[in-house]
């Protein structure tokens, strides 16, 4: 409401400026910070000032976005209100709020300079916020209706439109699906609940208005089933199940593992595995809170008549065993996505992107072969000798196709022997399968086909044989006395013809610089070899002379005198 003195007129235009400011501002980011008239003067132009429509530009944009503020802030609050429970008064506030500027909307778009594809906009709006407000106060009758009518509205304009344009109806269509059915749930229909789990699993999640109820809706759903269960059956054995948590996990596995195989995508098939997991590992842990650590529990887990593990322990392996081979699964099927890369290489290098390589591959194989060697080791199966074979069995499959991914890794680098060895044993251990498969087939064909690898080995044994003689073959004319210069500068090798390219460059070489050494003479030496036929003057007289001085000689030494 305007201050008393306030110019109503002026007041209004106030309001136009601060919407078209606040819309601006919330599109460039939480910046403090923006340039007034340059805003301005784009939403002018954009919304009908060029044309001098100002009625559009006062009054659908600036409604549209009181409502989209309102509805914004609703959606900020129900996120909220998951800690304060206390917001949800002030989200039901903010979707009314979001309402009356919607059906105001829709009232000026009844007006004749208003096309009629913009009337269907305004009116399917306004049914979807319509829609989300009956959602939260679960008058889900009105708000199936609501949503209903949003439906049928963007279905239509969908199908006027080109492909392009139909997207963005379509999505809508998609995002109203989901609540559409948990209404009808909700009003009695309970065959949407089935269609409610199916379109979470395939989507690998909801997002959006729907997404806590529904998550809450299928665990209650599933609780009630738990209710029922007690025990479950696993390789000949039937343990009690008495927890909760685990009861709801092993009720939705099956529609979990019916999801994956059904995922439209590798992103989405990979979310669902991710959750999968996830649950898996919640399960694991409330078992885990059942086993005592101490040591003389453990003593009594075991039966003395049998010699089994106890049932909440066996209970755990079972567990342990769905985790690690949801985990295998779902490296496989990385291994397989990498794959395909590798076959599109050529075309990834062209992009200018980065190429998937086969030690990608020997990494995720190295990782499903520790989680086999970790089922080997689960409590209560170390007797099962079916379990052990067909474990066994599985890591040959797998040590195989690892082999095969290590000798690719030395084609690319051109160790032809090494890769030959590599590839003799891929075909060792495929062997190895084939004949121990036996009574195993089934627990094995949900594998790689070992068939398939024993025959890309035969072919790629007899390329790699074609690129080792031609490697050779390349090798000799490289060192051929006309392409290879020995390092001798022109000067030196005039009398050679090599193609050298160096010649033509800045670092043509044509003599030594600086030159070697090169020997010469040294300095003669001169020997005195007429020594040996000299006569020595004789000198008797002064030896004895230096004689005679004796001690008188040697004292007058000792004190300084001299003669």
């Amino acid at each position: 409401k305007p201050p008393e003195r306030f110019p109503k007129a002026l007041f209004m235009n106030f309001s136009i400026w601060k919407a078209v400011c606040l819309w601006k501002l919330c599109q460039e980011g939480s910046s403090d910070s923006a340039q007034f008239l340059q805003i301005v003067k784009e939403s002018q132009q954009q919304h009908g000032l060029r044309h001098g429509d100002f009625q559009r530009y006062r009054y659908l944009l600036l409604i549209l976005m009181d409502a989209e503020r309102a509805w914004s802030y609703a959606m900020q609050l129900k996120q909220e209100a998951n800690t304060e429970p206390r917001k949800r008064f002030h989200l039901l506030s903010r979707l009314r709020k979001a309402v009356k500027h919607a059906e105001e909307l829709e009232r000026l778009c009844e007006s004749n300079r208003v096309d009629a594809k913009t009337k269907l906009e305004a009116q399917a709006y306004m049914a979807y916020l319509t829609g989300m407000l009956r959602f939260e106060h679960q008058e889900w009758k009105a708000a199936m209706e609501a949503f209903n009518k949003c439906k049928t509205i963007y279905e239509k304009l969908a199908n006027a439109f080109t492909e392009e344009q139909a997207v963005l109806y379509n999505q809508r269509v998609e995002e109203i699906s989901p609540n559409i059915r948990y209404c009808a749930y909700n009003i009695g229909d309970q065959s949407a609940m089935n269609e409610l789990m199916q379109m979470r699993l395939r989507s690998g999640g909801t997002e959006g208005l729907l997404a806590e109820k529904l998550e809450a809706l299928i665990t209650q759903t599933r609780a009630k089933q738990a209710a029922t269960m007690s025990e479950v059956e696993w390789r000949g054995r039937t343990v009690p199940v008495k927890i909760d948590k685990v009861r709801i996990f092993l009720l939705g596995l099956a529609d979990n593992e019916a999801a994956i195989v059904q995922a439209e995508n590798e992103e989405t098939k990979e979310r669902l595995f991710e959750s999968l997991l996830s649950e898996c590992r919640d399960a694991i842990q409330a078992v885990r809170e059942d086993l005592k650590p101490d040591q003389k529990q453990r003593e009594h887990s075991l039966e003395n008549d049998s010699g089994k593990v106890s049932n909440i322990q066996y209970l755990h392996s079972y567990l342990t065993y769905i985790k690690l081979s949801t985990a295998i699964r779902r490296n496989e099927s990385m291994a397989k996505s990498l794959q395909k890369a590798l076959l599109q290489q050529q075309r990834s290098e062209e992009d200018g992107k980065r190429t998937a390589r086969p030690q990608d591959l020997i990494r995720l194989y190295d990782i499903i072969l520790q989680n086999l060697v970790e089922l080997t080791q689960l409590p209560g199966l170390e007797e099962d000798k079916n379990f052990q074979k067909e474990i066994g069995l599985k890591t040959l499959v797998y040590k195989a196709y690892r082999c095969f991914f290590i000798a690719q890794s030395y084609v690319l680098v051109k160790k032809w022997s090494e890769a030959l060895v590599l590839y003799e044993r891929v075909l060792k251990y495929a062997r190895q399968v084939q004949s121990g498969a036996g009574a195993y087939t089934n627990s094995l064909k949900e594998l790689p086909d070992v068939q398939d690898l024993i025959t890309q080995v035969n072919a790629e044994k007899y390329s790699l044989q074609a690129a080792a003689i031609l490697d050779a073959n390349d090798t000799q004319e490289t060192e051929s006395p006309s392409q290879v210069k020995d390092g001798k500068p022109l000067s030196e090798r005039f009398e050679t013809f090599c193609l050298d390219p160096s010649l033509v460059s800045k670092q043509v070489s044509l003599v030594h610089f600086p030159p070697g050494f090169q020997p010469i003479p040294c300095k003669p030496l001169f020997f005195d070899l007429a020594l040996n036929h000299v006569a020595f003057p004789p000198l008797e007289d002064k030896v004895e002379q230096k004689a005679k001085s004796g001690l008188t000689g040697y004292i007058k030494g000792i004190f300084g005198f001299k003669s």
